[in-house]
């Protein structure tokens, strides 16, 4: 194909060369179905792993999947708030009730397998007995489904632990929602407690096994095959803390103000004006927190923060202005260094997705000179190729082991990058469906915080430079087909 005479002074050169599709990922996929049963006592973080599973794998590798959790037909069947002695071993009517619910969670999922194709379920529940976990095995077995196991099991120890995470995450399940929150760790302990008379920890004759002790101790045992590896690389980069994340584009660009796409320009006056501005939100509200002493005296404190910028000019000139101070950290593990608040660190993997032949054009120009390819675009954005260039999804693969990073840190994380990768990880954090990413709104000069907890994400979007402060974006994209 011709590459039209365009003026782009500053092209997004890739090293690979512009004949190549850049980070493609071509190799083994899944081709057997997964059943994943958890094990666990409760308050070890079981629903938070399912739901994170279940969104990775569903996202980044388009497999069907779906959580058959206990608990919410224990509420459908038996109604919420039920008290600690309904989980009582010895109480017999409540245990004739927990089998049902149990069993109609199994015949759905046993539906959901059925189906044609590759595909994920999760059977949420505690299993505490051999017993229950072999009732379970055999009648996956029994119905002929050709399909791969493997237990999950969370272990938590440490009391100190499982009353914080049930205080940031367990108040909010159905069980406790608007519950004194005394009452409702007194009734959960005691739960636990019921639990804990017939708990049997898996064994290696159980088979395929990942055990995870306290987020930071795994097990893994006879684990093959495409998928289940993929899961438990997955899980290993899991954990339950409450974590922040920030997510901005760059300041607005030379190539923002002249509506191309794509390039490698630096900043406008106004993309530094809002460099400056995050610069200062960066010092007054990333990597702080409030403390409360023994008297109950609040004040503020530093905490660890990372800060990750793309390769391109843009959005390394908009962190420019962010600080590096060093600050005394103590992690979750009990250990205490120094800590670089925010820390440049360029990853080619937030680079804009890369326009091929389209790169330094205008939405205009590109409809002129390649009609086919502009109404291409417009009919199917997520599949959608640029000449020479990339997909969204196609980006989806290179920012899928970001997402794992992202699942890892513990610390609060500044992304600087570009619409077409926020769009992808905001999606991803907020449970929309992949093909809705490429159509997210991520205006200039915002930025949108992100608080994650076990039972999803909240979102919350600050504006620092209002649009009548600066001319227009210049970049607003073609509505057709939206």
């Amino acid at each position: 194909m011709r590459v039209p005479n365009i003026d782009n002074p500053t092209p997004h050169v890739i090293p690979e060369g512009v004949n190549a599709t850049p980070l493609e990922v071509v190799g083994a996929t899944a081709s057997d179905k997964l059943v994943i049963i958890l094990v666990g006592l409760p308050g070890t973080g079981k629903t938070h792993m399912a739901k994170r599973i279940c969104r990775y794998i569903s996202f980044f590798l388009d497999i069907p999947t779906e959580i058959f959790n206990v608990g919410e037909y224990r509420s459908k069947l038996c109604g919420n708030k039920l008290p600690a002695s309904f989980f009582d071993p010895n109480n017999t009517e409540a245990l004739e009730k927990r089998a049902k619910v149990c069993e109609a969670a199994v015949d759905d999922l046993v539906e959901f397998m059925r189906k044609d194709g590759v595909r994920l379920a999760v059977y949420d529940s505690t299993n505490s007995s051999p017993e229950r976990r072999t009732q379970i095995v055999k009648k996956l077995v029994d119905t002929g489904i050709g399909f791969k196991k493997m237990f999950v099991e969370t272990i938590c120890d440490d009391e100190a632990m499982i009353e914080k995470q049930f205080r940031n995450d367990k108040l909010r399940s159905p069980d406790y929602k608007d519950s004194d929150t005394e009452d409702a760790v007194k009734d959960f302990m005691q739960r636990r407690k019921n639990y804990e008379g017939i708990y049997h920890t898996l064994e290696d004759s159980d088979g395929c096994y990942i055990k995870v002790l306290n987020s930071r101790k795994f097990v893994i045992h006879n684990v093959r095959g495409y998928l289940p590896l993929k899961v438990v690389h997955f899980i290993m980069n899991l954990h339950t803390l409450p974590r922040t994340f920030y997510l901005s584009r760059h300041g607005q660009s030379e190539y923002n103000l002249l509506g191309k796409i794509g390039g490698d320009s630096g900043l406008s006056k106004n993309g530094e004006e809002y460099a400056r501005r995050l610069g200062k939100f960066a010092e007054d509200v990333i990597g702080k927190n409030m403390s409360t002493d023994d008297e109950g005296n609040e004040s503020e404190v530093s905490v660890p923060a990372r800060l990750w910028t793309s390769t391109l000019r843009r959005t390394k000139q908009t962190a420019k202005h962010i600080k590096h101070d060093t600050i005394d950290a103590t992690w979750d593990n009990g250990d205490n260094n120094k800590w670089v608040q925010c820390r440049p660190n360029e990853l080619r993997n937030l680079d804009e997705l890369y326009a091929g032949n389209c790169d330094g054009m205008t939405y205009k120009e590109i409809e002129t000179v390649y009609p086919e390819e502009f109404e291409a675009r417009q009919s199917d954005k997520l599949k959608y190729r640029y000449p020479r260039g990339e997909s969204y999804l196609d980006v989806m693969l290179r920012l899928e082991p970001l997402a794992h990073d992202m699942e890892r840190v513990r610390e609060t994380l500044l992304v600087v990058a570009h619409q077409g990768i926020l769009r992808i990880l905001l999606a991803y954090f907020t449970g929309l469906d992949r093909d809705k990413a490429p159509y997210v709104k991520i205006p200039l000069n915002h930025i949108i915080k992100l608080s994650t907890h076990a039972y999803g994400c909240n979102q919350e979007v600050i504006c620092l430079m209002q649009k009548d402060e600066m001319l227009d974006d210049g970049q607003d994209e073609p509505q057709e087909g939206v």
